[in-house]
């Protein structure tokens, strides 16, 4: 299926340097449009049509409308791309699995690896004829003489850097994402000046493909099933609602009485049990991961000391890589809380540049 044009502006892909522009009809990649407009790139916006859960309110902004608006209001030729099939592949039918195994997914993740940098970068290769790519991701890519580098945000508040560790890198040379230097509040005030409607509009935080419902809702009936939450003896001490309203490490709707707060430790699928602990117990110095993606080879060498993350928030913390092939293995220097099966681990050198990243393992 080609791409489905939605203004009468013409697109010349040999019209000087031009580059795609990932719009979801946010502020930030409305933003992002605007500023390589005005580098004088020569910008097509392309939204992507993906599948969304039952009572999901297609009127939001992620589902193209204000996209195209926005495209319209810039004078960018603006396209849909219909990539439903292979999200529904790719990103929700791993979630789906994932939950119903015990583990944690992160679709974010799966969204930007599989698809937008992707799936969705070569339809747009081949069908329109650019090879550069934009977003409106908070994150840097640096080039260093031939090399190119994916590097954290200069606001790392707004960092987003853990979500793309997944990109090839010989893509990086073709990507851009212009607001890796700014702040949201800077990005706000370039919106206003340029009376892009969507300034003010609020951040999404809901799952894309799953709308304001809860994303409990995409799942499959399995994951729904009470069972017994039991203590580290195996003793049953209370009854959970189905292990998809669960992850390592959570504490609220545990609905259980204890002398100290009890914490999520873990999750048996097959036996349909969740066992709780005290938080002292869901610490963990050694994490591995797999299915892992090499940005910068040279530093993913056993012994090598490295900044890691677990989670998209807080700093990474310093680390040593143990194994690195086929399983990347590291030591932090401190225990960090509630290391996740399904979540990842991302590495970082000193100057904030992502050196590999892959799953965590059971």
């Amino acid at each position: 299926m080609k791409m489905l044009s939605t203004n009468s502006i013409t697109f010349d892909p040999h019209a000087g340097r031009s580059i795609a522009v990932m719009m979801s009809g946010g502020v930030d990649s409305s933003v992002t449009a605007h500023l390589l407009r005005l580098e004088g790139w020569n910008v097509v916006g392309v939204t992507m049509k993906i599948p969304y859960a039952e009572g999901c309110d297609v009127r939001r902004s992620c589902c193209g409308t204000q996209a195209a608006y926005i495209a319209d209001q810039l004078g960018i030729p603006h396209y849909f791309l219909d990539v439903t099939e292979a999200f529904t592949k790719r990103v929700i039918e791993p979630f789906r699995e994932w939950y119903e195994r015990g583990l944690t997914p992160s679709p974010c993740v799966d969204c930007n690896t599989e698809i937008k940098f992707d799936y969705a970068w070569r339809r747009i290769v081949e069908e329109l004829g650019v090879e550069h790519l934009a977003t409106g991701h908070y994150a840097r890519v640096t080039i260093e003489g031939d090399a190119a580098y994916l590097s954290r945000a200069a606001d790392v508040s707004r960092d987003q850097s853990y979500f793309l560790y997944g990109i090839k890198r010989e893509r990086l040379a073709h990507l851009r994402l212009p607001l890796g230097e700014l702040t949201k509040t800077r990005v706000r005030e370039i919106a206003g000046e340029a009376r892009l409607p969507v300034a003010s509009r609020q951040d999404s935080m809901e799952l894309c493909f799953a709308g304001e419902d809860d994303y409990r809702n995409a799942l499959g009936e399995s994951a729904h099933r009470p069972g017994a939450i039991t203590n580290e003896a195996g003793e049953v001490i209370g009854e959970h609602t189905g292990i998809a309203n669960y992850t390592i490490g959570q504490r609220k709707g545990m609905g259980i009485a204890a002398a100290e707060p009890l914490f999520v430790s873990r999750i048996d699928p097959l036996a349909n049990t969740i066992t709780a602990a005290p938080r002292s117990a869901l610490f963990a110095t050694n994490v591995r991961a797999r299915r892992v993606n090499i940005l910068i080879p040279d530093p993913t060498q056993p012994g090598a000391r490295l900044f890691g993350k677990i989670r998209s928030q807080g700093d990474p913390e310093p680390c040593t890589i143990t194994q690195s092939d086929p399983t990347l293995c590291v030591t932090f220097t401190q225990p960090t809380f509630a290391p996740t099966p399904g979540q990842r681990l991302v590495l970082y050198d000193q100057a904030g540049r992502v050196v590999a990243g892959g799953i965590i393992g059971e």
